[in-house]
């Protein structure tokens, strides 16, 4: 995630999560704009079809537990030193992702990736919560606080507010998420100030 002016990171942390979470929502409905296949016959050798996008899978959504929340406050201690040093473009190394897998079964996780599943989930409700009245308004109305509140706010380079709306007003126009899981809503809003803090930091 990009980083944002300063004065704005704690008031924009969740929206951030939310446009985040919008964009891998999207992933199969961008996915499914892809140009439809040239007969067979065309005209011309220059017209092929370009090749196929990589499509994202949609999130799949579980029942969280209370003992997975905990899990996951707790691990996200020693996960973080490790996973904030990893470049985002760099190729998965197979050491640190032996690291990581064992920590994950240390807190009762299946492997690093059932960690995520977890996390991702519980990332999923944050991004629809009002982070000052701590409450599951949906992410739709997060984003379109923070658009108004950015607008506001004078501290904000003229650049990075740019972008950062542009970034916000893009989410906006992305479906919104459904929480399909309504129990998560209790779990996370019982959780809120140590999960919001434990994940939101970039």
């Amino acid at each position: 995630m990009r980083d944002i002016a300063r004065p704005a990171v704690r008031a924009l942390s969740l929206a951030s999560l939310a446009f985040a979470i919008a964009v891998v929502s999207s992933g199969d409905v961008l996915a499914q704009a892809k140009q439809a296949p040239p007969p067979k016959q065309a005209p011309a050798p220059a017209q092929a079809a370009p090749p196929p996008q990589q499509q994202e899978a949609p999130l799949k959504q579980i029942a969280l537990t209370e003992a997975q929340v905990q899990s996951v406050l707790a691990a996200a201690k020693e996960m973080d030193p490790i996973t904030d040093k990893i470049d985002e473009n760099a190729k998965p190394d197979p050491k640190i992702t032996a690291q990581l897998d064992g920590i994950a079964k240390r807190f009762g996780f299946a492997n690093y990736d059932d960690y995520n599943l977890v996390v991702d989930n519980i990332t999923l409700v944050l991004g629809g919560f009002d982070p000052i009245g701590k409450k599951y308004v949906g992410a739709e109305v997060v984003i379109k606080a923070q658009i108004a509140e950015v607008q506001a706010d004078k501290k904000i380079p003229a650049k990075d507010k740019k972008e950062i709306l542009a970034d916000l007003n893009e989410a906006l126009k992305s479906p919104q998420p459904v929480i399909a899981n309504k129990g998560n809503i209790d779990l996370v809003t019982k959780y809120y100030d140590k999960l919001s803090e434990a994940l939101s930091e970039e």
